[in-house]
C-alpha cells in the first residue's frame, strides 16, 4: 500500500504575529483569520492574566490599576465596574435607579428630550424586571443596583461578566478584532463589532448593543469620527460620565 502524503498541521506551523506561539486561527477558517483576539506577547507583563476578570477595575495594558484619576478606583472598589458604570444614575446613591433619575442623568450628558425619553423607554422597559428581588415586576420601572448583573444581555462585547466584573481579554478583543490593534473604533468598526458579536434568536441583545454604542458614539460625537480607547474603557465603569457632564454643564 502506498503511504499517503503528510498533510500540512496548519494550526501549529508558525507564531502569532504578537510575537506568541499559541495558535489563534487556522487557513481553513476564514473568520479566525479576519478576527484575530488579543494575544499579549509573552515579554509584555503590564497586564497579567489578561483573561481573569476584575471585580472593581477597569483594567488594560494602558491602564492596569483602572481609572485612577480623582481616586475613582479606590472610591469605587465596593462596587463592580458594571456598578460603577450605573453609578452616575444613582445620584442619592440609594442603589436605585428610577425613571426620572435615567432621564435626568442623559439630558446632564447633553441629550435632548426625545432621546432622553427613548432612554428610560428602552432600559428601564427592559432591564427593571431582571434586577427586581421577588417574582412581581416593580411597578415603578426601578432598577435595583445591587442586582445590576442581571441585566448583562447577549451579543455584547462579552467586556462585562454574568457577575458584571471587567474582562481584559474582551475589552482589548474588541480592538483587536474589530479594529485592527488601533487604539480608537470608528462607526464601521463598531457595525462590524455589532454584525460580529451577534448570536442567534437574540433580539433584545442586538437592540441592546445597538442601543448602547448609538448612545456612546452621540454623546462622545468625535469631530474625526474615532472613538478612542481610553474614553471606551472609562464608559465600562462609568469615570466618563462624569467628566461629560461636567463639560455640558
Amino acid at each position: 500500500m502506498a503511504s499517503q502524503k503528510p498533510t500540512q498541521n496548519s494550526t501549529s506551523s508558525e507564531p502569532d504575529r504578537s510575537g506568541n506561539s499559541v495558535c489563534v486561527s487556522v487557513p481553513e477558517v476564514p473568520v479566525t483569520l479576519k478576527r484575530r483576539p488579543f494575544l499579549q506577547p509573552d515579554d509584555d507583563i503590564r497586564l497579567p492574566h489578561t483573561g481573569t476578570p476584575r471585580a472593581n477595575r477597569a483594567a488594560t495594558r494602558e491602564h492596569p490599576s483602572g481609572t485612577t484619576e480623582n481616586g475613582w478606583a479606590k472610591r469605587h472598589q465596593h462596587q463592580t465596574v458594571l456598578q460603577q458604570h450605573c453609578d452616575f444614575f444613582d445620584k442619592d446613591q440609594d442603589g436605585v435607579i428610577w425613571p426620572r433619575d435615567t432621564f435626568v442623568g442623559f439630558h446632564a450628558l447633553g441629550f435632548n428630550v426625545a432621546f432622553c425619553l427613548l432612554a428610560v423607554f428602552v432600559i428601564h422597559g427592559n432591564f427593571s424586571y431582571p434586577t427586581v428581588s421577588g417574582i412581581l415586576p416593580d411597578p415603578f420601572f426601578r432598577i435595583f443596583i445591587a442586582n445590576i448583573h442581571r441585566d448583562k444581555h447577549g451579543s455584547d462585547s462579552g467586556t462585562y461578566d454574568t457577575e458584571g466584573r471587567f474582562v481584559p481579554q474582551k475589552f482589548e478583543d474588541m480592538f483587536a478584532k474589530y479594529s485592527d490593534g488601533r487604539d480608537f473604533m470608528t462607526i464601521r468598526d463598531i457595525m462590524n463589532l455589532l454584525h460580529g458579536q451577534r448570536l442567534l434568536a437574540d433580539p433584545i441583545g442586538w437592540g441592546g448593543a445597538f442601543f448602547e454604542w448609538l448612545a456612546t458614539y452621540i454623546m462622545l460625537w468625535p469631530e474625526d469620527g474615532r472613538l478612542k480607547k481610553e474614553d471606551i474603557r472609562r464608559i465600562y465603569d462609568g469615570s466618563l460620565f462624569h467628566v461629560v457632564a461636567d463639560g455640558k454643564a
